[in-house]
C-alpha cells in the first residue's frame, strides 16, 4: 500500500503516458492529470475505458469504486465522484502501479 504524498508520480507534471507496471497497458495520459491534493496521482479521466475494470469494494467498512487494469488485473486504486469538469471524476491511483513514458514530441 502506498502511504500519500509518498509516491514516486504525485508531482510528476512532465507530459508523456502513465502505463500499467505489470503488462504495459496505457493507462492515463498526463493530459488528463490534476492536483487532487489527495497525495495520490489523479486524473479526471481514462486514456481508454476498455483499458480499466471498475469493481464494487467494500473493504475498510466503506463502498468504493476499485479501478483494475482490464488487460492483467492489477489493483490500480480507487474512482470518486468528486473531480473536475469534464468527467467530474477523480481516479485516485497509486505510482507503484504505474510506469511513465514522457512524451518526446513535447
Amino acid at each position: 500500500m502506498e502511504s500519500p504524498f509518498s509516491g514516486k508520480y504525485t508531482n510528476n507534471k512532465a507530459a508523456g503516458m502513465y502505463v500499467c507496471v505489470v503488462c504495459d497497458s496505457n493507462l492515463f495520459s498526463s493530459d488528463t492529470k490534476y492536483d487532487s491534493k489527495t497525495g495520490w496521482p489523479s486524473f479526471w479521466n481514462t486514456v481508454a475505458k476498455e483499458n480499466v475494470r471498475l469493481k464494487e469494494d467494500m473493504s475498510l467498512g466503506m463502498r468504493r469504486t476499485e479501478v483494475l487494469c482490464k488487460k492483467c488485473g492489477s489493483h490500480l486504486g480507487h474512482v470518486f465522484n468528486d473531480g473536475p469538469e469534464p468527467t467530474g471524476l477523480r481516479y485516485c491511483i497509486n505510482s507503484l502501479v504505474l510506469d511513465f513514458i514522457p512524451d518526446k514530441r513535447k
